[in-house]
């Protein structure tokens, strides 16, 4: 019997935990969901025999016990406590597993886990995870056809279904963590164009959009992520002309995300006076400067440059920030407080589905002409609970810790699955569940 801990019972772990218990049986695994939510942790559980709920805080006592316990751990917890559960799955001997990007922290402990014998496998869930899988297992067959790779472009996004939610202007809700929605983009996007290194700082990366059609589902527009340039060594690019990873949204989203970049609505970097006496509408007002007599709706058009009537300011209306609605929140940053008032109109509704955009371009010369390959992954949820963000996220996840117990992944360190041992794999396994890219 092999013992299998996984960290965390949030929103992204629904197919992982089902995916698990699903194959416990068969796999002669135990699992044990632990959250600092035991009735979260119970939820995900269910009545499988082969599964347990457990209360787990990982900075408290005793976590460092329940990690021994275990032969694999895979934490869908927030990234920050990556690197503390890593340090005791290293003393302790326990492969982990995650869906998040290669911190410093976690890069730093790769010599000590290959020494070990471990393997602390990362970005392992969609983006990244999925979109490096796919993008690795078409630039590995076309090297192999002998082409010349010169560009590269890369945008996935979280949405919501064309018939969820029709009158949302935005197209858009949260189907992922909303304090990660509202702080992304955070820092200067790096990345190489045409030969030439381009960087878009935080102010001005959804004003500088990349249109992006799926033939299908329609038009949509990308923003850079904030480093696509370390990518380039990772996929075997390094003298690429054009490396971009961005993330997806549907068209008209960044101009109306912007108007709320643009008057500080996102900061995350002090606490507001006032909040609790605050109504959506006075918080817009208290980024705008003081008018005795002109409208909250004019100022902010002037202040912006976009027009009083126009398609940002009606997103913005629909979404009830100029409403004289109570906030609802005591204290919190601005960040703090936009993420609390968008919750009210981007809460994902019990029948609501969300749905998964990814788009790969590839550019190569090859037999002497110049050619291109798309391939695009669209995923749908099936409700609010078993979201394509959760299947996407947490599927890749379930099937290498599969592929780790049976003794079929030889990687070990700190790794990102960017090699044909985890994409043939995970990507074959993937299809047969749905999730599958299409190329032309």
């Amino acid at each position: 019997m092999r013992s299998i801990l996984v960290l965390g019972a949030g929103r992204s772990s629904s197919a992982l935990i089902s995916y698990l218990l699903e194959k416990a049986p068969g796999q002669s695994w135990k699992v044990t969901v632990g959250d600092v939510s035991e009735a979260a942790a119970r939820e995900r559980v269910g009545n499988s025999a082969s599964g347990k709920a457990i209360a787990f805080d990982v900075k408290k006592e005793g976590s460092e016990t329940v990690i021994a316990a275990h032969d694999l751990v895979i934490s869908v917890l927030p990234a920050m406590y990556h690197p503390l559960v890593a340090k005791f799955c290293l003393k302790h001997r326990k492969h982990l597993l995650t869906a998040s990007y290669v911190s410093q922290d976690m890069h730093a402990l790769n010599a000590e886990a290959k020494n070990a014998g471990l393997l602390f496998l990362n970005e392992c869930g969609l983006d990244p995870g999925i979109d490096h899988m796919s993008a690795m297992q078409v630039i590995d067959r076309l090297r192999s056809e002998g082409a010349d790779l010169y560009s590269f472009e890369s945008f996935t996004g979280g949405l919501i279904a064309p018939e969820t939610d029709p009158a949302n202007p935005w197209r858009y809700k949260f189907t992922w963590n909303p304090r990660n929605v509202v702080m992304a983009g955070q820092g200067t996007a790096k990345f190489l164009q045409e030969g030439q290194f381009k960087y878009i700082p935080y102010q001005q990366l959804f004003k500088r959009v990349t249109p992006v059609e799926v033939t299908g589902y329609g038009r949509y527009e990308g923003y850079a992520n904030r480093d696509s340039l370390g990518y380039r060594a990772l996929y075997g690019l390094q003298d690429i002309k054009t490396m971009l990873r961005g993330t997806l949204r549907n068209e008209g989203f960044c101009a109306a995300w912007d108007v709320l970049v643009q008057l500080g609505c996102t900061d995350d970097s002090y606490s507001m006076e006032g909040v609790s006496e605050m109504t959506h509408r006075s918080f817009l007002n208290s980024f705008t400067g003081y008018h005795a007599t002109r409208k909250l709706e004019e100022k902010i058009a002037k202040q912006t440059g976009v027009t009083q009537d126009g398609p940002e300011l009606a997103k913005l209306r629909w979404t009830g920030l100029f409403d004289e609605t109570p906030v609802g929140l005591e204290e919190g940053t601005p960040a703090q407080v936009l993420e609390h008032i968008l919750n009210k109109k981007w809460k994902l509704a019990p029948d609501d589905k969300d749905m998964i955009v990814m788009w790969h371009r590839f550019r190569y010369a090859k037999d002497g002409r110049g050619q291109e390959t798309q391939a695009t992954l669209v995923a749908k949820g099936d409700d609010s609970v078993r979201t394509a963000m959760a299947k996407t996220v947490g599927l890749p996840l379930g099937i290498a810790a599969k592929l780790l117990l049976e003794g079929k992944i030889k990687s070990r360190g700190v790794v990102v699955p960017v090699t044909k041992e985890f994409y043939d794999p995970i990507l074959a396994e993937l299809k047969t569940l749905g999730v599958e890219l299409e190329e032309k």
